[in-house]
């Protein structure tokens, strides 16, 4: 009878160092080999059938290149999560070779913890995604640089143009001028990137509405779903599900709200409760834009507006709108209760963001549960 051998692999740019731990036996090292298909192709040939292989490396900056090259050899793979990887407190010493022991002994005992890792189409989506919001901000870095020179000399816009609007750019182009032609060419650099910025942006948000009708028909259902809450157009919509994919892997809304880092840490012994800020241990994307479409909710609860005609021309069902209006109606009267005690703006909407993020759970489980085909009986 065949032993099931674990492979714990520390994987670098160019290198893999790789070691085993067998079902019962010992934790060797097998050397390093180059991070390449052909090498993984002669390991995995060498280490024997790939139905015994249990392999498991850190997710990190090689992205997960190397987990498709094995699941198609047929190899059972893990990404690990680094953080949650075991360490003890009085180690100080750092190799490739211990790393690829630990993540093989670990593996071996059930210690470690495994991330998502999304297909081909959602990696996709999530690295168009993630294009626009740092070109968003690069625009802000932009404008703060042209603000910033505008200030230094004096040049101030009218009370009435309000910053970064159509009249504005008129207005420096039209009324501020320099003697010297090396602040003339500063100024010119200095607008010539934020029209580039611009177009950039433009170009990218087209090229995602592009990517969100050639998305696989799940992906756009929850998309449209998304799209009946107060404060999540399009572009936040796609941002979310990107980065979590299918939201069913989460079994409860708390689970999802965990991964977030929205939830308060907190530091319990004996009779002692001691809870502290935010963990922010999560997906900091996701974070970023639940947080700011929690914001839509200091408003009074209506469906008017962008909000009215997005739930009219999209395919959205009674039951998700229900859902929607109930997070409004909810999430406005915390905000208002918790103003009433006098908590931060920023504390606030954090709060309503991870409440938030309950709703978006329910809207895309039952969406991703209508999608799914029905089983004979």
């Amino acid at each position: 009878m065949s032993k099931v051998l674990f492979v714990g692999l520390d994987v670098h740019a160019e290198t893999i160092a790789v070691a085993v731990a067998e079902q019962g036996g010992e934790v060797r090292s097998l050397g390093v080999i180059p991070n390449r298909l052909e090498s993984v192709r002669k390991l995995v040939h060498k280490l024997g059938p790939v139905k015994d292989l249990r392999v498991c490396y850190e997710a990190g900056p090689t992205g997960y290149v190397l987990y498709w090259q094995l699941t198609q050899l047929g190899v059972t793979c893990e990404v690990i999560a680094p953080s949650l990887v075991p360490t003890k407190a009085g180690d100080r010493v750092k190799t490739d070779r211990r790393d690829a022991e630990k993540l093989a002994r670990c593996h071996r005992a059930g210690e470690l913890t495994a991330v998502w890792v999304p297909n081909a189409a959602q990696e996709a989506l999530r690295d168009l995604v993630r294009a626009r919001e740092a070109a968003k901000r690069d625009q802000l870095k932009a404008r703060h640089r042209l603000g910033k020179f505008l200030l230094r000399h004096g040049r101030q816009r009218p009370d009435a143009v309000k910053a970064w609007t159509k009249k504005h750019r008129e207005w420096i182009q039209s009324h501020v001028r320099f003697e010297e032609a090396a602040l003339e060419a500063t100024l010119a650099d200095y607008v010539e990137e934020v029209d580039h910025v611009a177009a950039r942006i433009l170009k990218l948000e087209k090229a995602i509405d592009e990517a969100i009708q050639q998305a696989p028909a799940e992906i756009r259902a929850v998309i449209e779903a998304l799209q009946a809450l107060r404060g999540v157009a399009q572009t936040t919509a796609a941002s979310i599900v990107s980065e979590l994919g299918s939201l069913s892997r989460f079994p409860t809304a708390p689970q999802l709200m965990g991964y977030s880092g929205l939830v308060a840490s907190e530091h319990t012994t004996g009779n002692r409760v001691q809870r502290g800020g935010l963990t922010k241990t999560g997906n900091g994307h996701l974070r970023r834009v639940v947080v700011e479409a929690a914001w839509a909710y200091q408003h009074r609860p209506n469906v008017i507006g962008h909000l009215l005609r997005r739930q009219k021309n999209l395919a959205i069902s009674d039951e998700v709108k229900a859902i929607a209006w109930k997070a409004q109606q909810r999430l406005h009267k915390r905000y208002k209760a918790m103003a009433a005690r006098g908590k931060n703006k920023n504390q606030i909407v954090a709060a309503l963001g991870r409440e938030l993020l309950g709703f978006i759970w329910a809207i895309g489980v039952r969406t991703e549960q209508q999608q799914r085909p029905v089983k004979a009986a």
